[in-house]
């Protein structure tokens, strides 16, 4: 069977990651669907039947053998148990404040994750920041100062949602698994305290599911699908896109909520809280041109590097010194990028 030529393979790629990050942009439109559940009803129905939805797809694949090594590797385990109890944290506060009216504040949050991430690179990874990058940091913690004056109160969704989103990308990075499985251990924790909370609350004749007909129960069970198909989609866009073309992509899903705070649930935007978003971008526009300025610089430090090893060849004895000192010129040009 032929495989798809690069462009297409790229192609492909592109139109996951518009899928994947425009699906999570809308998502905003679908929790309000499920009221009058609760947000705690809604998110341990999206526990039990993602779960469901992704195992059926590993049996379907019949990928299983990770499971076992897991299962036998308790520090592994215990990272996957604490990525769980961190997204919980953050798919209950999205949720909550998706169907309290606070959308536009929960796109905030996801606005300023990458600053978040990079500053916890630093406290806890001892990462060193380039000089645009401590410049988008101060930017953004002077957006929070700003957005703080104009709440009259710390935007605490949005720090909730970044600092939660971080945490877990931290931690999955530490984990090391793929998305479907990652997905099926975490909801497999998720599961019991899930499905102990709506037990009891059926038992206290306050559960909604099967009580306000079958098209509220079937949007119930659509949880999963809304939360394993776009997982699905960044899956196959994180392996055919470039890395910087998916940290561009990632911007879409908190403008799509952003403009849908705005624009459909109206949701008011004084001027202090325009200025503060405006500081957020600012420094997001910051670190995405040194980010793609750093790309470029790489790029070319590897190309010359290729040319230097076809121009010179190794087994020539005259040309090795020329050769240790171009491939030492490539290294200064890595440092200093």
């Amino acid at each position: 069977m032929p495989q798809p030529a690069p462009r297409n393979e790229n192609r492909i790629g592109l139109l996951n990651g518009f899928a994947a990050y425009g699906m999570w942009g809308l998502v905003p439109l679908f929790w309000p669907l499920m009221k009058p559940a609760g947000a705690v009803e809604i998110l341990a129905h999206r526990m039990i039947w993602s779960l469901v939805l992704v195992g059926l797809i590993l049996l379907v694949i019949r990928r299983w053998a990770w499971a076992g090594e897991l299962m036998r590797r308790p520090r592994k385990l215990a990272l996957v148990t604490l990525a769980a109890t961190v997204i919980t944290v953050n798919w209950g506060v999205y949720i909550w404040s998706v169907n309290a009216g606070h959308v536009v504040e929960a796109s905030l949050g996801y606005f300023i994750n990458p600053l978040v991430t990079i500053a916890l690179g630093v406290v806890l990874l001892k990462e060193r920041l380039r000089p645009v990058q401590w410049t988008a940091v101060g930017v953004g913690l002077a957006a929070v100062v700003v957005l703080t004056v104009g709440y009259g109160r710390l935007p605490w969704i949005s720090l909730t949602l970044a600092f939660s989103f971080a945490a877990y990308g931290l931690v999955k990075k530490k984990v090391n698994i793929g998305g479907l499985e990652s997905m099926a251990a975490e909801t497999a924790v998720q599961f019991l305290p899930a499905l102990a909370y709506l037990l009891w609350l059926g038992s206290q004749g306050r559960s909604t599911f099967g009580t306000e007909g079958a098209g509220h129960a079937a949007l119930l069970a659509a949880t999963g699908v809304v939360t394993a198909v776009p997982l699905i989609c960044f899956g196959a866009a994180a392996i055919r896109v470039p890395l910087s073309t998916l940290g561009l992509l990632q911007y879409l899903a908190p403008v799509f909520q952003f403009g849908l705070g705005v624009l459909y649930f109206h949701e008011a935007m004084p001027p202090e809280r325009w200025a503060g978003f405006a500081l957020v971008w600012l420094a997001l526009s910051l670190l995405t041109w040194d980010a793609l300025r750093t790309a470029r610089r790489s790029a070319r430090a590897l190309r010359a590097a290729a040319a230097a090893a076809v121009a010179v060849p190794p087994a020539d004895p005259v040309a090795l010194p020329e050769q240790g000192a171009r491939t030492e010129a490539v290294r200064s040009q890595e440092r200093t990028a």
